[in-house]
């Protein structure tokens, strides 16, 4: 009789729960259902009060496995963000992911003392573990839409989703450390908030530049010894920032931002990879925090979870949204729009398991009206996201040419290597022509990305700014290459 408890009943479930939740994305589309909801779902029905049985009561063991699967969610969403579509609206995302967020919880905080009859500090420290959009929960659900948003609506939603968690994060920290020990200041709590932020944006962006000269450097023989050195990096920019007192998630973010757009060895391959590996974290992340989850606890707090959560996206989200974006060109439509995106996800049940490990007096409350008011989140806001992009007219379909990436991967029996390099108008390379371009014989420009489409490059086709080349070639042809593409 197969032993379900054993190391090999634990492998095959383990196996057949993440087979069952890449079979749910699939199918997550036609149902109108966001994937991860559905992650979540397939974790508290294999849980103790579900069919599956599975006891899990383990925070600790929450706390650090989401922590982890975090970073690496926030690095792939860094790689895959475009600077070039960042920079324009820098200012009022970083005031959404600083101020937004206190607004959000100072005003569900408030809302939840006056609803629930809970202390003020408990209350607000709710409010401060919903505060932040989710950024798996943003990533996965923009970046697999059929409908994209327009204008800098979508790049604007990304970034404030890769880097308002390191404020709710503060605030959840701040406000557990005030309830279970009294002589803690708010003044320091504000130095140490600047001194997480500093140090985390300092080792970020220091970390990314060096890795990127590292990659380039280490002319390693095996290319899939490159995956796991990424891997490695993770670990290592996210464990030495917040050993230093900065915060990690901030660090590990803005370190995959300055890689992903700079060029580097394999850059495509790696970008694959963990894109990929974000996938498998946010699934591992999901179905955890579902095992998590005692149903039975839940369904009592149903009502006071709605209120709480309907406030949320009609009240606390949209003021906040509306006073850090009152001095900017955002139209009201795409205002209301990133109101609606204000997604919850992993990162607020991750807090919720803060103030359980220190001994919160209604840990268990709070820690059930979150899982609540993520789910009616995801289910309300990320299944009606196309309806309220086309009511909103802030749709922006994709064209029928776009793609992500090459429609086949290109396999040499070398050790040659695709890469992808992006030309801006400092470039020597921009205005010329290929064929008067000098690159090595034995490299070539396989495809030219330009707005938004593939084209096969001609001799004569002059290269503009902006332009995505992908070219073949081997390891030590990459610094000359790069120069040509590059630098001025």
């Amino acid at each position: 009789m197969f032993n379900f408890t054993s190391i090999e009943g634990i492998l095959f479930i383990s196996g057949a729960l993440i087979i069952v939740a890449v079979l749910l994305s699939k199918a997550s589309s036609r149902l109108g259902i966001p994937a991860l909801l559905l992650f979540l779902g397939l974790g508290m029905l294999s849980g103790s009060e579900g069919v599956g049985g599975i006891y899990f009561d383990d925070p600790w063991a929450t706390q650090l496995l989401g922590s982890v699967a975090l970073a690496y969610i926030l690095f792939s969403g860094g790689l895959d963000t475009k600077w070039s579509d960042v920079k324009p609206i820098i200012r009022p995302a970083v005031t959404l992911s600083t101020l937004g967020v206190l607004v959000t919880a100072l005003l569900l905080g408030y809302f939840v003392h006056l609803t629930l009859k809970l202390p003020l500090l408990e209350s607000m420290l709710l409010g401060a573990i919903v505060s932040s959009t989710d950024a798996a929960a943003v990533f996965a659900i923009l970046r697999n839409k059929a409908v994209r948003l327009s204008g800098k609506t979508e790049p604007l939603l990304e970034f404030e989703s890769g880097s308002n968690d390191p404020m709710a994060v503060f605030l959840t920290i701040g406000l557990t450390g005030l309830i279970t020990n009294g002589e803690q200041s708010i003044g320091g709590l504000i130095l140490f908030f600047f001194i997480q932020m500093s140090i985390g944006i300092a080792v970020g962006f220091l970390s990314g530049k060096f890795f990127i000269w590292l990659i380039n450097r280490l002319n390693l023989k095996i290319e899939g010894l490159y995956t796991v050195f990424s891997i490695a990096i993770v670990l290592l920019i996210f464990g030495v920032t917040n050993s230093i007192n900065g915060n990690g998630f901030l660090a590990v973010y803005l370190a995959g931002l300055m890689m992903g757009n700079r060029n580097f060895i394999h850059k495509r391959t790696l970008r694959k990879f963990h894109d990929g590996l974000a996938w498998l974290m946010q699934i591992i992340m999901f179905l955890t925090l579902g095992l998590l989850v005692f149903p039975s606890q839940v369904i009592p707090v149903t009502g006071v979870g709605m209120l709480i959560s309907i406030f949320l996206i009609l009240i606390a989200r949209p003021v906040s949204v509306f006073i850090c974006l009152i001095k900017t060109n955002f139209s009201l439509a795409e205002k209301v729009m990133i109101s609606w995106v204000g997604l919850r996800g992993a990162v607020p049940i991750i807090l919720a398991t803060f103030p359980l490990l220190a001994g919160v007096a209604n840990a268990n409350l709070i820690f059930n009206i979150v899982f609540f008011v993520v789910i009616t989140s995801s289910l309300i806001q990320g299944s009606s996201l196309t309806i309220m992009s086309k009511w909103l007219k802030v749709q922006r379909p994709l064209p029928p040419n776009l793609a992500r990436t090459l429609p086949q991967d290109i396999e040499l029996t070398s050790d040659g290597a695709l890469n992808i390099f992006e030309v801006h108008r400092e470039a020597r390379a921009c205005g010329q022509k290929i064929m008067d371009l000098d690159i090595p014989d034995e490299a070539l420009i396989v495809l030219v990305e330009r707005d938004q489409a593939y084209i096969i490059p001609r001799g004569d086709m002059a290269i503009r700014d902006g332009d995505r080349l992908h070219v073949l070639l081997y390891p030590d042809m990459y610094s000359r290459v790069e120069k040509i593409f590059t630098q001025q």
